[in-house]
């Protein structure tokens, strides 16, 4: 089995995907703009070859990657990047070599599309905030004036919160559509919610072969504008409500061959035409791993390699691992740059020096919303994260 991976050496976890598929005795070929030296050495034994493009966005040097590959390997059975920013690169190059283990370029658009992902969460019977595509301020108005303030504005194609704001009076809107982008725009009615997710790996039958949920307790959208700090922790077990959307919203999509990261709102209070306090409500379909290390907090948390999961479900197409570990609550802080915090790092680390799994820093690419300096730990109890959350943060 010839598989190409795109960018192997970003986010630098994802170089176990490459390792764990040459165990798997697959032939893991590697396209990347960053130089050869530069790769983790690991990742380097697990590349049958690795060609250095100038860019990974020029799309004729990664055609030429490609045809390379196939001149010296043969047919290629898999393109894959894991990585929401070239999903519609990977489909593209499957499309134009006629590579079927994965999503073409006629149904990305499903994946990339948050308003038409809405069509998918009514097929699965799992309510979501309605909605309005932007074209004038007249018609954004009306839109308020039926749903109330507060109102977010995000692009229809995007990666997370990346863009997306919340607006608060009539003002506010005027004031957006001053400067309203190009690109097209949704304006959705406010989710009272605690973002809760549904992640895991299905296989080409859409089986679900591993999943786990976490809990971002604070907004997403305020860690990516706001500064505000960024914590969130994998579950212990997964809620069955957020096991029943997730399941339902796989099918509805049709999902197969995949790392699937699936965003919801549990409904912190009644929200008519949503639902009760409690109630599972749908955001938004990523056909990919959550970002930064939370690969790695699913391993920690569920005693489990979710890389060696993903790795047999490409070779095998199921999962021929047994994981009998313990299960815990897996918390991420992401303390940041210049904030004068109660206690120093190292303070940190030494109080929760039997529960701290991994003490980093975060790429700069991604620390505007994921915060600088990374702690994660297990606790066997909620409250252990919390007191964790209100240490790490706590000013002074």
């Amino acid at each position: 089995m010839n598989f190409v991976f795109i960018s192997p050496n970003f986010p630098e976890s994802y170089r176990w995907f490459c390792i764990r598929l040459r165990e798997n005795g697959v032939n893991v070929l590697g396209v990347g703009d960053a130089r050869y030296e530069e790769l983790h050495p690991d990742l380097r034994a697990a590349l049958t070859e690795y060609y250095k493009v100038d860019s990974l966005a020029d799309y004729d040097q990664m055609v030429r990657a490609l045809g390379h590959f196939t001149g010296e390997y043969g047919k290629l059975d898999w393109v894959e990047s894991n990585n929401e920013f070239w999903l519609e690169l990977d489909a593209a190059l499957r499309t134009d070599f006629n590579i079927t283990t994965g999503l073409k370029s006629d149904e990305i658009v499903k994946y990339k599309s948050k308003s038409l992902m809405k069509e998918y969460f009514k097929a699965a019977g799992v309510p979501a905030a309605r909605f309005l595509k932007l074209t004038t301020l007249e018609a954004a108005l009306a839109f308020t004036a039926e749903t109330g303030y507060p109102v977010v504005v995000k692009p229809d194609s995007g990666v997370g919160a990346t863009a997306t704001y919340k607006l608060s009076s009539d003002d506010e809107v005027r004031d957006f559509f001053r400067t309203l982008p190009a690109e097209p725009y949704l304006m959705e009615e406010f989710v009272p919610g605690v973002v809760t997710t549904y992640d895991g790996v299905c296989n080409s039958r859409g089986e679900v072969l591993f999943a786990a949920s976490h809990i971002s307790p604070d907004s997403i959208m305020d860690m990516v504008n706001e500064g505000v700090p960024c914590c969130y922790y994998v579950d212990r077990q997964i809620p069955p409500e957020v096991e029943k959307a997730g399941r339902a919203v796989l099918k509805a999509f049709d999902a197969k061959r995949r790392f699937f990261h699936l965003e919801f709102f549990r409904l912190t209070a009644d929200k008519a035409g949503l639902g009760r306090a409690g109630d599972i409500v749908a955001l938004e379909v990523n056909m990919r791993p959550a970002g930064g290390f939370t690969p790695d907090m699913l391993n920690y948390s569920q005693s489990v390699d979710v890389y060696q999961i993903w790795a047999d479900m490409v070779a095998f197409d199921e999962c021929r691992h047994t994981y009998e570990g313990e299960r815990s609550y897996c918390v991420y802080t992401g303390r940041r740059d210049g904030v004068h915090y109660a206690i120093s790092t190292d303070e940190l680390l030494v109080r929760y020096r039997e529960q701290v799994r991994l003490y980093t820093r975060m790429p700069d690419a991604l620390s505007g919303a994921m915060g600088n300096q990374v702690a994660i730990a297990c606790f066997d109890t909620e409250e252990e994260v919390r007191d964790f959350v209100r240490t790490a943060f706590a000013q002074g």
